[in-house]
């Protein structure tokens, strides 16, 4: 009798273990099946690598920082010619050694060291599948300055003005390079259109649902993630403002490193994760009101002696949502004080300006000058615009932030 009790017990701790190990194993799976329940909770910022490859290799690779509360986003442009420390290989090289498409977490685990952030997600297109989804959204519209002649074995022909690429001509326009073509066009041209192809994308989610069209979306993308997820990760990404989103791209020095040729993140990579900060401290402010959706604009003056302070700031700026739509050196280089004048007549926003580099040293000025005494309108020939502030940098400002107050 006490033996087949204690058979009886032995079978129930059997059971009782079998239980929880299932239930251990379901809630495993489930965290996998669906890795976005963690990360849709409240003042959590979605970071998703995007990776544009071509013949292997990363033409062009993007982190876009999304904040689902306030739906706004930001997007790093990360370099393939960036030097860093490669960890795996402890020497100095270019970042996009770190790739290989079988294995993207070496390729994001150096991002993520220069960035200082974790990023979630990661999705890889090739420049062929990429030409297969711009046709199933109907195209992507690119705003194209000036046209583009170049005859050849491999021709380019675009035309100036808004153009709607297929599949063939986006391939094209992501990969042409013009001979004595500055560096920065040929960026500034990939960062066009992956808004332009973020922008299409949400556009269509609701046809890219289809079950045709979804095994085509579905196939063109190598994801770290399942179906149900990556479906989810795009619908909320479908409500992204693409127009008022910029791409931060990393500001450097080229230098050559052991026979070739690469850009040198400033201050050792300090400043890239400053922006990041700001840019995440911007995604997740809650604004209301008529101004939550207006981009400031701001004007840099560098009033001290150090070359190049107004660019470096100019970059932290930008990362924090604000339009630098000037960068110069103030009328003198003696400026003890950092200071801010302020031309929107919003105290609260020009505090929330200072805020970002923390200066306190704010006055006001009428956003328009030479305005005779005793007139409440300016005739046009006194008109002139000037931005909502102006930053000029004294010695107090140590390249991120005012330490004298």
């Amino acid at each position: 009798m006490r033996r087949n009790k204690a058979d009886a017990s032995v079978f129930i701790l059997f059971v009782i273990i079998l239980i929880l190990a299932a239930g251990a194993a379901f809630a495993v799976y489930t965290l996998r099946a669906d890795p976005l329940g963690e990360a849709f909770a409240p003042d959590r910022v979605i970071n998703t690598l995007f990776v544009i490859e071509n013949e292997g290799k990363p033409l062009c690779s993007f982190v876009l920082m999304f904040y689902p509360s306030t739906k706004r986003a930001a997007v790093f442009d990360v370099p393939g010619d960036l030097g860093l420390i490669i960890r795996r290989a402890d020497r100095v090289d270019r970042i996009d050694t770190a790739y290989d498409p079988k294995n993207i977490g070496l390729f994001r685990e150096e991002i993520e060291g220069l960035l200082g952030m974790e990023i979630g997600y990661s999705f890889i297109i090739t420049t062929e599948n990429l030409g297969r989804v711009v046709d199933l959204v109907e195209g992507v519209e690119i705003l194209i300055p000036s046209p583009v002649e170049r005859f050849g074995i491999a021709p380019v022909f675009f035309p100036s003005g808004k153009v709607t690429l297929d599949g063939d001509k986006a391939r094209t326009y992501i990969t042409y390079e013009l001979s004595g073509e500055d560096r920065e066009m040929v960026v500034f041209r990939r960062q066009r259109f992956f808004l332009g192809f973020l922008k299409r994308l949400g556009e269509m989610n609701s046809a890219l649902k289809n079950p045709g069209a979804a095994r085509l979306f579905r196939g063109s993308f190598t994801a770290s993630m399942n179906r149900r997820a990556r479906a989810r990760l795009f619908n909320e990404f479908s409500a992204i403002d693409t127009d008022r989103t910029g791409v931060q791209s990393i500001g450097g020095n080229f230098r050559e490193v052991s026979g070739q040729v690469l850009l040198l993140p400033r201050d050792n990579g300090s400043l890239i994760k400053e922006i990041v900060r700001q840019s995440m401290g911007t995604l997740t402010r809650q604004v209301e009101g008529p101004l939550s959706e207006r981009v400031f604009t701001v004007e840099v003056l560098n009033g001290t002696a150090e070359n190049g302070l107004a660019g470096r700031t100019a970059e932290l700026l930008r990362g924090s949502g604000y339009d630098v739509i000037s960068i110069g050196n103030a009328g003198r280089t003696d400026y003890e004080a950092t200071e801010i004048i302020d031309r929107t007549g919003y105290a609260d926003m020009a505090e929330a300006f200072g805020g970002v580099l923390r200066c306190t040293n704010i006055r006001y000025e009428s956003p328009v000058s030479g305005i005779p005494e005793g007139l409440e309108e300016p005739s046009p020939r006194n008109f002139e615009y000037r931005s909502d502030f102006t930053l000029i940098i004294g010695r107090d400002f140590n390249g991120k932030y005012v330490t004298g107050g």
